[in-house]
């Protein structure tokens, strides 16, 4: 995946304030509330957790649009693909091809992240809206095989509160990290807890 000529929705002028004025209205009408703590690296990765409603991206994108966090996310390939591939895009997707697994696609992300001189990238470790009895540790490699810092990103249906705050600088002891990343987690309700799971040391 290098780096291709493209413009974001947070790059759109005009319609990203129209788009961040109606955002911003929603998340008041619906009573949530963001909490955000904008960090100053160019590269990171964003976790994206708990992940067990499909309400969990419009909520996420509102909060960004509020806030302005230019972020860009993973998403199957297929996606992109028909007429509707240039809206993915427009809303910060980068396709991959969910066939390559585990140090392929690691590496296939490091090396974006060597390419572009920006990227705030946004990653679901649950990886699924089902049941997970653990994280997959893919986002946890590609933060330490690109030395870029984790951002924390929440979304706790129990006080209605969206954002991002918490910046954790990888060690590459997984199990170190790991249960600092699980007690960031740990009091934060998702839409439906049966198919949450805290990330452990023995993540996929």
């Amino acid at each position: 995946m290098t780096q291709p000529p493209r413009r974001t929705i947070f790059e759109t002028p005009v319609i990203r304030s129209i788009l961040r004025a109606v955002a911003m209205t929603l998340l008041w009408m619906f009573r949530w509330k963001t909490r955000v703590v904008m960090p100053a690296d160019p590269k990171l990765v964003l976790v994206i957790a708990p992940h067990t409603s499909y309400w969990d991206f419009s909520i996420l994108l509102a909060a960004a649009l509020k806030h302005r966090v230019n972020a860009s996310w993973l998403g199957k390939h297929t996606l992109f693909r028909g007429p509707g591939r240039w809206l993915f895009r427009w809303l910060g997707g980068i396709p991959v091809d969910p066939t390559n697994r585990g140090d392929g696609r690691v590496s296939s992300v490091v090396e974006t992240f060597r390419s572009w001189d920006r990227l705030w990238l946004g990653i679901a470790p649950e990886a699924t809206l089902s049941r997970v009895e653990r994280w997959r540790s893919g986002f946890y490699h590609i933060a330490v095989e690109a030395g870029v810092p984790l951002w924390l990103g929440f979304i706790d249906y129990g006080n209605r509160t969206v954002g991002a705050f918490q910046r954790i600088e990888p060690t590459g002891d997984m199990a170190a990290d790991f249960e600092l990343i699980s007690e960031f987690y740990a009091p934060i309700r998702p839409r439906h807890p049966e198919r949450f799971a805290l990330p452990t040391n023995g993540g996929t």
